[in-house]
């Protein structure tokens, strides 16, 4: 058994089989979305001025970004890819991943709702949920099986100190 620096088992094979890639998985949604908002406006207009929209959208899309890019830095140091489609080398379990499990997901959900806020889009607002769910259980849950698989008792301990989302 291969280790890596921080004396963790180090696996070169399978992966966390998740349904798709995630990116494929928020954009589907955000171009359904903007499609049904052209085909089938809702009444429910979202409250405010378009000034507002673009600043509170602007400001979920920065912390989203932010947030995927520290995540993405920390497999890139730990030398482990990011990829969910890629056998995952190392436990990484320090930085942003010391504060949620999932830092790149939790980003791309705040760029997803940044960008509905932003395009005052109720569709995308919506779809935000089966989008979760899709998330939670076609991903996360297959990563989370996968990294318990390879990593056992460490990932436990991981998983008991550090929450799966904030």
């Amino acid at each position: 058994m291969e280790m890596n620096p921080a004396r963790q088992r180090v696996t070169d094979t399978e992966t966390a089989g998740v349904i798709t890639r995630p990116p494929l998985l928020f954009l589907a949604p955000l171009v359904i979305g903007f499609v049904l908002d052209r085909l089938l406006p809702l009444p429910v207009p979202i409250p405010g001025i378009d000034l507002v929209h673009w600043i509170i959208g602007g400001s979920l899309i920065l912390i989203g970004l932010a947030l995927a890019a520290s995540g993405i830095r920390n497999f890139s140091r730990a030398r482990t890819s990011f990829l969910s489609i890629k056998p995952t080398r190392a436990l990484v379990t320090t930085g942003i991943h010391g504060w949620t499990r999932n830092p790149i997901y939790l980003g791309m959900f705040l760029i997803y709702g940044g960008i509905g806020v932003a395009a005052q889009s109720p569709w995308i607002l919506i779809l935000a949920l089966p989008l979760a769910i899709t998330i939670r259980m076609g991903v996360v849950a297959r990563e989370e099986a996968y990294l318990e698989q390879h990593f056992g008792a460490a990932y436990r301990d991981y998983k008991a100190r550090v929450r799966r989302w904030l």
